[in-house]
């Protein structure tokens, strides 16, 4: 009696831990982590031409910066200066990878482009900090550079000085 409950207790143990297993696995970052979603919210709006709703997404100084620094006070129009022409236009952004600083995160997003840009990809990295509890917002952007070029993962895109690093 006292093996087969044993035995029972393992296998309830095991199909556990395989349901969590498989949860994670199913689940994206952008469905776990806020930070991501709003991370490749802003990217594609950016990118897009949504000045609306990326600048929504901005934490109060990228905002100032934005605003002071950006033709037409346009977030897409300093990301769209950032690539050359060439490329087309932005097709979408997704999540590459992510890491945490302290209660922040450090996101690198990949984007694919029209022309001469889909298999390399576009990498850009941005700070994401919650402002607020629940609001996420970016504080921060660097890259918009092919992934295919030295310091373009989350390691060079997080120096100060990185290409076309904002604020």
């Amino acid at each position: 009696m006292n093996q087969r409950a044993i035995i029972l207790l393992v296998v309830i143990t095991l199909i556990v831990v395989a349901g969590i297993i498989a949860m994670t696995l199913v689940l994206t970052p952008e469905q776990t982590n806020p930070a991501v979603d709003v991370a490749v919210e802003f990217a594609n709006a950016a990118g897009q031409g949504d000045d609306d709703t990326a600048f929504a997404l901005l934490g109060e100084d990228l905002q100032a910066y934005v605003l002071e620094n950006c033709p037409d006070a346009s977030v897409s129009a300093c990301i769209d200066d950032y690539t050359p022409p060439e490329w087309g236009d932005m097709i979408s952004s997704v999540y590459r990878r992510n890491r945490p600083v302290g209660r922040d995160w450090e996101i690198l997003l990949i984007s694919t482009y029209e022309e001469n840009q889909g298999f390399a990809g576009v990498c850009i990295f941005t700070y994401v900090e919650e402002v607020t509890e629940d609001d996420w917002r970016v504080t921060s952007w660097s890259g918009f550079v092919s992934c295919d070029g030295s310091n373009s993962g989350i390691g060079g895109l997080s120096q100060p000085d990185a290409p076309n690093r904002a604020p």
